[in-house]
């Protein structure tokens, strides 16, 4: 876990989605961990695909994490061989059941069901290995094997890039320290015009240096500059084409004339001459731009590159505030609903409710991880979903099955996130599936990864299960739900709700499956109404 959140500190993920991508031991052939990255966003079971036009890169992130003194051969030629078996689309996986385990079958099942359904669009591939360890020296033999396996990569993907890093004790502390700056500079061509009372400035501003502003040190796009919940909207083909055009064709006409700009909001905001120093900035209209610009710079030849965009700065003073910006400069464009969900009040409300609880409930994205809050004190939006729809509408099934596409649904979301609930149900249901968490982590006697797998296919059935117990009754309404006294649910009251969903689990076989199919959950609610009576 440690070693995934430096290797993919710039990716921005969230503990959750760290944990999801962990592989149990035991069958893992040599794999820590793997990731598929869809433009930057990490690929679930249900990601949706169709938004996806062009421009498309499929980043596959495979990590060997030991605690062991060097770094061997042997590691690297496990990852060969199991590269070779699940990289290779013409090999079924079905077969494989008996080599490999579950949580590596999985993600080796998301990737092809990525690639294959994104083939026609050619998309970019890169293959990023990353060996970890308390070694410092290289031996040549071991560099050599991780060359064998570029070979072996590249001879089933020819196009791919592929790459592989030897991180040592030296090199993991280095990236452990390395933070993100809360501060940047963005430098303008004139004097900002600025807006008397509320802190905010329109800008002219060289593509150039904003090219400059959306970098890394390392070059590379700075993903946590683009607000969370509007980032992974791609836009039509055409729109795109449209600013790249505009871009690569220099008529006459400055940038700006042609385009509609870019909104940051920023906690501060601070003017020295011809430069805006911006506290916590967050991009939150113009991603396409921002992008495009950044493309634009990375693949055309842009010497004399002399034109401009038009950027507007403000520095909200309230949340609600903040929002109402996010939600209007979007609304402008073919912006989903569900790419602004984090706008809408009751998330707000929801937010003010925990704090006091000491539950942060996580409205931007890797905010209050950021801030250094502990996993256990952090509830984000996507979980909160899952646990209502688990604990309230007792959809455990869909809960685990589609974790990224319940708040697309509109239908589901205005279920789960309704002003009629009770505001306590929110409280109840996260703490439930917190408590549930907890007790997981320690409770099997299994590799931290194995645990891992197990917790994902059952918290939301435990929860379920200690909920109904605690109301006493078989389907909970929310009015009951938020009644519920917290105080007096015990480990061993959860603990009885994992024996008995475990062994369910298990007479059905177990597996990601069952944990996501129809079966497991009817079983479950028969048992619950047995004991319940």
């Amino acid at each position: 876990m440690f070693v995934a959140e430096q290797v993919l500190k710039n990716h921005d993920l969230a503990y959750e989605e760290l944990e999801a991508g962990l592989i149990g031991s035991g069958g893992d052939g040599g794999i820590d961990a793997m990731y598929v990255l869809v433009n930057g966003e990490m690929a679930q079971e249900d990601i949706d695909l169709a938004p996806l036009k062009k421009n498309i890169l499929i980043e596959v992130v495979i990590i060997q994490a030991k605690l062991s003194e060097s770094f061997g051969e042997s590691a690297i030629e496990k990852m060969t061989v199991t590269s070779e078996d699940i990289f290779d689309l013409g090999r079924d996986l079905e077969p494989l059941k008996s080599v490999y385990n579950e949580g590596l079958r999985s993600a080796a099942e998301i990737f092809r069901m990525v690639y294959k359904g994104l083939a026609a669009k050619f998309p970019a591939l890169k293959f990023r290995f990353v060996y970890a360890s308390k070694g410092s020296e290289i031996h040549q033999n071991v560099s050599r094997k991780a060359t064998l396996l570029g070979d072996k990569i590249r001879g089933l993907f020819s196009n791919a890039e592929y790459g592989f890093e030897f991180l040592g004790a030296s090199e993991l502390l280095a990236l452990a320290r390395r933070q993100p700056p809360a501060s940047h500079e963005l430098a303008l061509s004139e004097t900002p015009i600025s807006s008397a009372g509320e802190v905010g400035y329109i800008c002219l501003v060289r593509i150039r240096d904003f090219d400059k502003f959306i970098r890394d040190g390392d070059g590379r796009l700075r993903r946590n500059l683009f607000e969370a919940n509007v980032r992974d909207y791609q836009g039509s083909t055409a729109v795109n084409e449209e600013i790249a055009q505009s871009l690569r064709v220099r008529s006459g006409e400055d940038f700006w004339w042609l385009n509609n700009g870019i909104t940051i909001i920023a906690a501060k905001a601070t003017q020295s001459g011809k430069t805006l120093t911006l506290e916590d900035p967050q991009i939150v209209n113009g991603l396409q731009t921002s992008t495009e610009i950044f493309r634009y710079f990375s693949e055309a030849n842009t010497e004399g590159e002399d034109r401009h965009v038009l950027v507007r700065v403000i520095v909200p003073t309230k949340a609600e505030s903040r929002d109402r910006v996010i939600k209007a400069t979007n609304s402008q464009t073919n912006i989903p609903p569900a790419s602004l969900r984090a706008t809408d009040k009751i998330h707000r409300d929801i937010e003010e409710y925990l704090r006091p609880f000491g539950l942060y409930y996580d409205r931007r994205k890797n905010f209050h991880k950021n801030e250094g809050r502990p996993l256990e004190k952090i509830v984000g939006i996507p979980l909160m979903a899952q646990a209502v729809m688990a604990i309230l509408l007792q959809r455990p099934d869909d809960a685990r099955a589609r974790p990224s596409s319940l708040l697309k649904n509109q239908a589901d979301y205005e279920k789960v996130f309704s002003t009629a609930h009770p505001i306590e149900i929110y409280r109840v249901c996260a703490s439930i599936v917190k408590r549930v968490d907890t007790l997981l982590r320690s409770e099997w006697d299994l590799d931290a990864r194995e645990r891992n797998n197990r917790r994902n296919n059952l918290r939301f059935y435990i929860a379920m299960r200690v909920a109904a117990l605690a109301a006493g009754k078989n389907s909970p309404s929310a009015s009951d739900l938020a009644t519920i006294d917290l105080d007096k649910i015990t480990d061993d009251s959860i603990r009885e709700s994992l024996a008995a969903v475990n062994a369910t689990y298990e007479a059905l076989g177990g597996g990601d499956r069952v944990a996501k199919g129809p079966e497991l959950v009817e079983k479950v609610k028969a048992e619950l109404a047995a004991t319940i009576g």
